[in-house]
């Protein structure tokens, strides 16, 4: 990560905490993943092969979920990010503050995410079911979309993000 002007500023702070957290935050996805289709699919638990691979399944791609990890750390920036730091008399670093914010705000939009059967299908397609990189780009691509679409919000690389029409 290069940083520009002013190393204090709270977005580069937050994009460290965002970088750091990403492994731990991958696997909070695909937990939360699972139980979503369990909710979805199969609220009795009954153990058939398809449900049986997808909750014992521990061996996965991560590079095609860590790009919708990267959209949603960019719509958290978008939404929270103002440059200006907070001030914090509780002893804690600006870091651990955001981690903390971060990881809360995280989970709880990997849950109502996962109340969207496209969501999870897409999910499922990229990381437990993967079968081939031609279906996980078209998931990705997909999920990337009904993201977009949840938060009404496009992340774009050189841009930043910017908000949807509505028709």
């Amino acid at each position: 990560m290069i940083q520009k002007l002013f190393p204090l500023d709270k977005n580069y702070i937050l994009r460290q905490a965002q970088s750091v957290m990403e492994e731990e935050l991958l696997v909070i996805m695909v937990e939360q993943m699972k139980a979503s289709y369990t909710q979805l699919y199969n609220p009795l638990g009954l153990v058939d092969d398809t449900y049986g691979r997808i909750i014992g399944s521990s061996d996965y791609p991560v590079d095609r979920i860590a790009v919708i990890y990267e959209q949603l750390s960019g719509i958290y920036r978008y939404k929270f990010g103002s440059n200006q730091l907070e001030l914090l008399f509780d002893g804690r670093s600006h870091l651990d503050k955001y981690r903390e914010d971060w990881k809360e705000q995280f989970i709880q939009w990997i849950q109502e995410l996962g109340a969207h059967e496209s969501y999870v299908k897409t999910m499922l397609r990229m990381t437990v079911l993967f079968d081939g990189e031609n279906r996980a780009e078209f998931a990705e691509n997909r999920c990337k979309s009904f993201v977009n679409d949840f938060f009404k919000l496009k992340v774009v690389k050189r841009k930043g993000a910017l908000k949807l029409k509505t028709a």
